[in-house]
């Protein structure tokens, strides 16, 4: 993510801002631009139709571009009963998410298009409520179908799940990260000149998927896996330690770009402890040393997770990476360079 100034004013804005604090000017996003600013500045876009009919999107549109969605929202092809109560606002937390997401993707450069645009390789989002007496909606992945239970909008409910299954770590923006993961296996890797060496690293995805997930449950992972793997979870199947991998890779190097355009250098005063000077920012050309972006991860989750336990909070990457999982990250890095 980038640092975003308004047009009139040059107050700072935030991505998801939808006016200017400073100046009072409606804003929005032009994700064909990469930046904030205002409608009113400009004849060749147009705001979204969920910005001006439901004001759950801040993006706007070029003008010359027939489709009344802009990018993200329309990945999303079923939204929730906007008469439940509670529902609009979970769909609005759910598409701030998803908008995150796709502006890593169109910044690292990764194929993106809908299934309305591409029915066969397209990409699709369902947001979906549970219903008294009908089976309760799983999150997860499907062909290139990413189904989201909007009860994970809710904190509080989110959290409950955490804790259940023993997570470090559940948001929104992680569970689109992860699904969108397995999307891009089968988009990237699979049957493709990369499959041999995913399953160097990974192992073989021909593993049957249910029996690993129900022995995962049951069983945990294995007592070595932080040595191996990004997370627990990653150690179930080969699908979930690339979906997992995936979304780690999207953590840094999101993070390390807003880091990186607020000026963030780390000089400490023993030459030991992790430094930052010029933090490395991917671009999804390849070109980065992978090696000084791990570095850099490095060195900025020290500084964060040293920030948010002076304030209470826990680890803000509550993960520690082995080698071999940096091998798997390098890989992911290579795969989007490659596309």
């Amino acid at each position: 993510m980038k640092v975003f100034h308004c047009d009139h004013c040059d107050a700072l804005v935030f991505f998801e801002n939808v006016s200017c604090v400073s100046c009072g000017h409606a804003l929005a996003y032009f994700p064909d631009l990469e930046k904030v600013g205002s409608l009113d500045k400009t004849d060749k876009h147009r705001p979204c139709e969920n910005y001006s009919s439901h004001e759950v999107c801040n993006w706007a549109v070029p003008a010359d571009d027939p489709n009344p969605l802009c990018r993200s929202c329309r990945l999303t092809r079923v939204i929730p009963d906007l008469g439940v109560p509670g529902n609009k606002a979970a769909w609005f937390r759910l598409e701030a998410a998803k908008r995150r997401l796709v502006y890593s993707l169109l910044h690292l450069g990764c194929p993106l298009e809908s299934k309305a645009e591409q029915p066969e390789r397209g990409l699709a989002f369902e947001l979906l409520a549970n219903v008294p007496g009908a089976p309760k909606i799983t999150t997860g992945h499907a062909d290139g179908l990413i189904t989201i239970n909007i009860a994970e909008a809710d904190d509080a409910e989110r959290e409950k799940r955490r804790v259940q299954l023993h997570e470090p770590y559940r948001t929104l923006l992680g569970h689109m990260r992860h699904e969108v993961g397995h999307y891009y296996w089968d988009r990237l890797v699979r049957d493709g000149p990369r499959l041999a060496r995913f399953r160097e690293l990974f192992g073989d995805e021909r593993e049957d998927y249910a029996q690993a997930l129900q022995a995962h449950y049951k069983e945990g992972p294995p007592a070595d896996w932080q040595e191996r793997f990004v997370s627990a979870y990653a150690a179930s199947h080969p699908w979930e330690d690339w979906a997992e991998t995936w979304a780690h890779y999207l953590h840094s190097t999101d993070t390390l770009e807003i880091a990186a355009a607020c000026g963030l250098t780390l000089r400490p005063r023993r030459a030991e402890e992790p430094s930052l000077k010029k933090i490395t920012v991917p671009e999804g050309e390849g070109r980065e040393p992978y090696d000084k972006i791990v570095a850099d991860w490095h060195a900025l989750t020290y500084v964060l997770n040293n920030l948010n336990r002076s304030l209470g909070q826990g680890d803000a990457y509550p993960f520690v990476l082995s080698a071999p999982a940096v091998e798997k990250l390098r890989f992911v890095h290579q795969t989007i360079a490659a596309a």
